[in-house]
């Protein structure tokens, strides 16, 4: 039985070290190394790698690393929530967010025009001009095609933003499919509709998408699963998965627990439940605010890559 060793600092220790220190600390520490080991498993096995996010996430500094993954070819695919899409091109366009705190007085907020995500804050503002220029970008879209899926539309998008930290554009540069199952669940969502009621051809088919990301998988190949959060984004990966036979790695990293009985705190074990996750699939449940362990984790991660060759 592996043994609890206690954790020592030394000049110049790197994020590689600390995180492999942590698989004999005990607790959510040993957990995230394990997480760190699975994903680098996929990598040298050639799985097909989910990432999934909420938008949240993207409020925060990690859509940069978000887009930094993206173009190193870390994931395959991605699948986030609506919110994701349209702060990824509030920012493309030089919308900024500000760090407040968790106990500010919201009602002034919302005299001033602001609003807050947990201790994050945006300008409406910031929405005003997420409007006008969302509308530009759809109308430029619709004079090449009227109708398409949502990952198809996201695509489109994502090639007219230009912006190098835009999650958007580098999946779009590098040929990772985006797909938003609850598209309209945003103001990103409100502007579909506003710009359909103009234009009455125009529809975004998120059920093509199903199709698409059903049968782009397979039974033979290798699937990895890095789940950020829950919600839609999470339960859209592993039902595809489950069609074609279940995920061989998966890590889960969220703050919620499994005994609310929602799919944000459901396990990589009740996963297996479901079929969701093969039976001897490398897996591991991390609990913990992501804005602190994935980026931990993923460093670690990415030394390993660099020093084995794999990026």
């Amino acid at each position: 039985m592996k043994k609890v060793k206690d954790f020592l600092w030394h000049k110049n220790l790197s994020v590689e070290e600390l995180v492999d220190s942590f698989n004999s600390l005990g607790f959510q520490a040993v957990e995230l190394a394990e997480a760190a080991k699975i994903i680098l498993s996929m990598k040298k096995n050639n799985a097909k790698i989910f990432l999934t996010f909420t938008s949240n996430m993207v409020s925060s500094g990690l859509r940069g690393f978000f887009a930094q993954l993206c173009k190193l070819k870390i994931p395959n695919i991605l699948v986030t929530t609506s919110g994701s899409i349209e702060e990824d091109i509030i920012k493309s366009f030089g919308g900024e967010f500000e760090i407040s705190n968790f106990n500010v007085d919201d009602n002034m907020l919302h005299e001033k025009g602001e609003n807050r995500i947990g201790n994050l804050i945006i300008h409406t503002t910031e929405y005003m001009k997420f409007e006008d220029e969302i509308i530009k970008i759809l109308s430029e879209i619709y004079k090449k095609k009227q109708r398409l899926s949502s990952s198809e539309l996201i695509y489109e998008i994502g090639l007219m933003l230009k912006d190098d930290n835009s999650v958007l554009y580098q999946a779009a540069k590098n040929n990772i499919p985006i797909y938003c199952p609850g598209i309209a669940d945003s103001s990103f969502g409100f502007q579909l509709y506003m710009f359909q009621q103009k234009n009455k051809d125009f529809l975004v088919d998120t059920i093509k998408d199903m199709e698409r990301i059903t049968t782009d998988l397979s039974f033979d190949e290798k699937k990895g699963l890095i789940s950020l959060g829950g919600s839609i984004s999470k339960h859209y990966a592993i039902f595809a998965a489950l069609l074609s036979g279940g995920f061989d790695y998966a890590v889960y990293m969220t703050t919620s627990h499994a005994s609310s009985g929602s799919m944000s705190g459901a396990t990589t074990q009740e996963a297996k439940s479901w079929g969701k996750l093969k039976d001897d699939s490398q897996a591991a449940t991390v609990i913990g605010d992501v804005s602190i362990t994935f980026p931990l984790m993923m460093t670690s991660v990415l030394e390993k890559m660099e020093k084995e060759n794999l990026l």
